[in-house]
């Protein structure tokens, strides 16, 4: 009954287009009344505890590290870097954009500014090579959803707040996927290249070009090196490697590439800080359904739903990313794991999964839904930035999310494929 009443009030809410954040809290109070008791004070604290955290401290500045990056011009010379080594072959612009993609996941971590700013540069580009808007947005809004999958990644920091699963293990696991990731994308595009072989691509650069390109670029690339040897090292945590970031990328910008100024401080503070207080927010008010769910024993219940198939762990994978996919379409990533990790956990646990692959996997499967309307939050940047409607974007994107599709069904039957470079790379 309890999940039920929660389930119902929860997606009601939001179906009559309230803000996520609000219907968790009002989700949170409806289960009080069920429960029979009220406490406002319940929501304060709770509250106040859900955003009060050392490890949540790395959102905000891997935020601002990633605003920096694409106004300080580090995204712009690895963009120039991967056109310079691989522009010259057949479809070689869509290489470039998955190059790209994958470098730039390793710097910002956040799916919407790495769709941003790639589609802000190389939509156009593709466009002028005589790739039609379906095809050139679909491929960079496919490329944007590496960034939360290879660290350092705000979606696995989120996840290891909401679950008490280690970060820095999260990270390491998540680079196998992610390359992954982009081999899928190589595919797919290599096919749509094939298609339009009559495309010039662009000349061959000499050595001494893509050199150049290289060291211009090399401040850039030193930033997921350092955070990496760091977190391997055990030089600093999760959220110190957040600072890190954020000065290494204040510092490239300001004093060695020079493309921002102090005055432009200002405003690349506003803007990291309004999508943060976004963020936390919601974590905040998850804290409380949190707090209500653990209360009504949510979790018991949906292991005794789940009791079947609990003693087959991959007929559980299959089903919870089912349940994830459905989700993912009508709800972003961050409040789909601040509401439903919470909840599986306790069924992955009992079911003998690893926590650290199902929690990449959860992130994987919420990437997708990125990709799928009717909220589709990567797709409607990339809308935004080439100035296309949502039909037409959907079109180039489908053959994407199908080839997605199929590599968490290989990662689902094959975890070793995740669990073995994790083990290895931690």
């Amino acid at each position: 009954m309890t999940l039920t009443l929660f389930l119902a009030v929860l997606l009601g809410l939001i179906a009559l287009g309230m803000p996520i954040a609000f219907a968790l809290l009002l989700s949170a109070v409806a289960l009080m009344f069920q429960l029979n008791f009220f406490d406002s004070q319940i929501l304060a604290q709770n509250m106040l505890s859900g955003a009060n955290s050392f490890t949540l401290m790395a959102v905000p500045l891997f935020m601002l590290a990633g605003e920096i990056m694409n106004a300080g011009g580090l995204s712009r010379r690895i963009v120039n870097m991967a056109s310079t080594f691989v522009g010259h072959i057949p479809g070689g612009l869509g290489y470039v954009a998955i190059f790209a993609s994958v470098l730039l996941a390793a710097l910002s971590g956040s799916a919407v500014a790495d769709a941003a700013a790639l589609g802000t540069l190389l939509i156009p580009m593709l466009r002028d090579k005589g790739y039609s808007a379906e095809q050139a947005s679909g491929l960079i809004a496919a490329g944007g959803i590496v960034a939360p999958i290879i660290p350092p990644s705000i979606s696995f920091i989120i996840f290891g707040v909401a679950t008490n699963v280690s970060i820095t293990k999260l990270f390491f696991a998540g680079i196998a996927p992610g390359l992954l990731m982009g081999l899928t994308l190589v595919a797919v595009w290599t096919w749509v290249a094939r298609r339009h072989g009559s495309l010039t691509p662009t000349p061959r650069e000499s050595w001494p070009v893509r050199l150049r390109a290289l060291r211009q670029a090399a401040w850039a690339l030193m930033l997921p090196v350092i955070i990496i040897g760091g977190l391997r090292g055990g030089i600093f945590t999760p959220t110190e490697a957040a600072v890190v970031a954020a000065v290494y990328a204040l510092a490239v910008s300001l004093f060695i590439y020079r493309e921002i100024t102090v005055r432009d401080l200002g405003r690349l503070f506003i803007s990291a800080a309004r999508t943060t207080a976004v963020v936390m927010f919601l974590v905040a008010a998850a804290m409380v359904s949190s707090y209500m769910i653990t209360l009504a024993d949510m979790p018991q219940d949906l292991i005794n739903l789940l009791t079947p198939v609990l003693d087959q762990p991959k007929l559980l994978m299959f089903s919870l990313m089912v349940l994830l996919t459905l989700v993912g379409t009508v709800m972003d990533l961050t409040p789909t794991i601040l509401i439903l990790a919470p909840v599986l956990m306790p069924v992955i646990t009992k079911a003998g999964i690893d926590p650290i692959y199902f929690g990449v996997m959860f992130v994987l499967v919420g990437c997708v839904g990125l990709l799928t309307p009717p909220v589709g939050t990567v797709l409607n940047v990339v809308c935004g930035v080439a100035r296309i409607n949502m039909e037409t974007i959907c079109r180039g994107v489908w053959r994407y999310v199908a080839a997605y599709t199929t590599l968490i069904v290989i990662l689902v039957i094959f975890p070793e494929l995740i669990t073995v470079p994790a083990r290895w790379l931690y």
